[in-house]
């Protein structure tokens, strides 16, 4: 594709973006609940196509379309696996707003710290997840890097893409806060949805039809449609990839942070019905995608590439080329803003806010602000490494992460568990993860983030069976939440 359609696409994207962002500067956006969730008055439509262009980044169109190509089918059932887990928002999401509307909360790692009764434990949080989730950033913009080189055959260079997609995030990041991220959200999760659909009806229909399309996957790639196939998807690598994505929308900060955003249950319920059905499409639109570059270029060295091959292969309309371009990387952007915002509100709030008591909203609002482009420009020079299948990047950022899944649940169903326990379960399994991650070590063949889950689960039962549990604070908390949901 030529650069020219690609830069015109980006700017006129550009344009119509930042109108929506300037539209939807709010008047609450001067502290910190209005600035990082929204004042808590999100509808829920708004909610659930921010929820889908946030968690569907350049995952799924590079990322999981690559992850097919590479393993055939069995990365449908790894996207299957994530998308039953958004069943914990079911159970957690009621249980978030409540606690979120009762005392404030502006991040998830206030709350755990509040209810344990321990500013250390909301930092020990907030530190993990910048550890974690910046490398998970500079994946975003690996995507973005990998789509422009690869559409415009490096017309624009990698660097480049990645370049132009980090100002962008830090520009709609500082605008109006979550809520200009939100309502382009929204404007991007319609683009991507519609554009990407289309796209795999026009590939089939140049293959051949749906009918020819599946007769020649199984006639030439037959081994693709069957689990383990080429021995890519071997148990315990489906185990590894999909343990960390099925906690994702409980521990990953930036989706979790969400439920505290909808302006009322009913909200959140359609935001969580909404997610499901973009989920299911998208899903389906990116396997195709990968089998259709399966069949079109085979013998790829970097699966990544198969999604921007396809969009520059010519049997594409240029105009619905460039809106799937759009659609891409307006989808990593997103991602990226929302990764930004909340981990700028953590540290501020959770680390910056816990150094001293008079530290006031306002300048925690501050230092968030500013903290934002720090931690863009390290996800920039992260993304710099080019590491290759996106869609191993980002379990592995999970993986990392999962290490907290057992202080929510002991935040609402165990008044037994203590702030060590916390402490000691998140920051010793994060290492354990990231010593794991670094080395390239599986003990008994067990991925990273099994180990992070194992680990983290016996730490934090173990070590809170041997200290004092914060009872009062725990009675309170729990008993505010069990009462509430028997009364709606």
């Amino acid at each position: 594709m030529e650069v020219s359609y690609v830069v015109i696409g980006i700017v006129i994207y550009m344009v119509i973006a930042v109108g929506v962002a300037i539209l939807a500067r709010r008047s609450d956006i001067t502290n910190m609940s209005g600035y990082f969730i929204g004042g808590r008055k999100m509808g829920g439509v708004i909610s659930a196509l921010s929820y889908s262009a946030t968690t569907f980044s350049a995952f799924m169109l590079v990322g999981l379309a690559g992850l097919t190509y590479k393993g055939g089918v069995g990365a449908l059932g790894f996207e299957i696996v994530y998308i039953t887990g958004v069943s914990l928002v079911a159970l957690f999401g009621p249980r978030f707003w409540l606690a979120g509307k009762k005392y404030g909360y502006v991040t998830p790692s206030e709350m755990i710290g509040d209810r344990f009764d321990s500013k250390a434990s909301a930092a020990v949080i907030a530190l993990v997840s910048c550890l974690f989730l910046i490398p998970y950033s500079a994946v975003q913009l690996a995507g973005v890097g990998y789509l422009l080189q690869g559409i415009t055959n490096n017309g624009i260079s990698f660097t480049t893409g990645v370049l132009i997609a980090t100002i962008i995030a830090i520009l709609f990041s500082n605008i109006a806060g979550i809520h200009s991220v939100m309502w382009t959200d929204a404007l991007q999760a319609l683009v991507m949805i519609i554009s990407a659909t289309a796209v795999v009806l026009v590939v089939v229909h140049q293959l051949g039809g749906f009918g020819e399309f599946f007769y020649n996957l199984e006639s030439n790639y037959g081994e693709m449609l069957v689990v383990p196939g080429n021995g890519y998807f071997n148990f315990l690598t489906f185990l590894g990839l999909t343990i960390p994505w099925f906690f994702f929308s409980l521990s990953n900060p930036q989706v979790s942070q969400r439920l505290f955003m909808p302006a009322s249950l009913r909200d959140l319920r359609k935001m969580l019905i909404g997610f499901l059905v973009f989920a299911v499409i998208y899903t389906f639109v990116a396997i195709m995608w990968g089998f259709s570059a399966m069949q079109m270029f085979p013998d790829l060295e970097n699966p990544d590439l198969a999604t921007p091959l396809l969009l520059s292969s010519g049997i594409i309309p240029t105009i619905l080329g460039i809106l799937v371009m759009v659609g891409i990387f307006a989808a990593a952007v997103s991602t990226i803003d929302s990764i930004l915002l909340t981990l700028s509100s953590m540290f501020a709030r959770d680390v910056y806010g816990n150094m001293r008591k008079d530290r006031t909203d306002a300048q925690q609002l501050r230092v968030g602000k500013v903290v934002i482009p720090i931690i863009a420009v390290l996800a920039f020079l992260f993304a710099q490494l080019e590491l290759n299948l996106i869609a191993v990047l980002s379990v592995a950022a999970s993986s990392g992460l999962i290490v907290s899944v057992p202080a929510f649940f002991g935040t609402f169903f165990w008044k037994r568990g203590t702030a060590a326990g916390v402490i000691s379960s998140v920051a010793i399994s994060a290492l354990l993860v990231l010593v794991l991650e670094f080395t390239g070590m599986k003990p008994f063949g067990l991925w990273p983030g099994i180990w992070g889950i194992l680990v983290s689960t016996v730490l934090f039962v173990g070590v809170s069976l041997l200290t004092k549990p914060p009872r009062e604070k725990a009675e309170e908390f729990i008993g505010y939440i069990q009462t509430e949901l028997k009364n709606r």
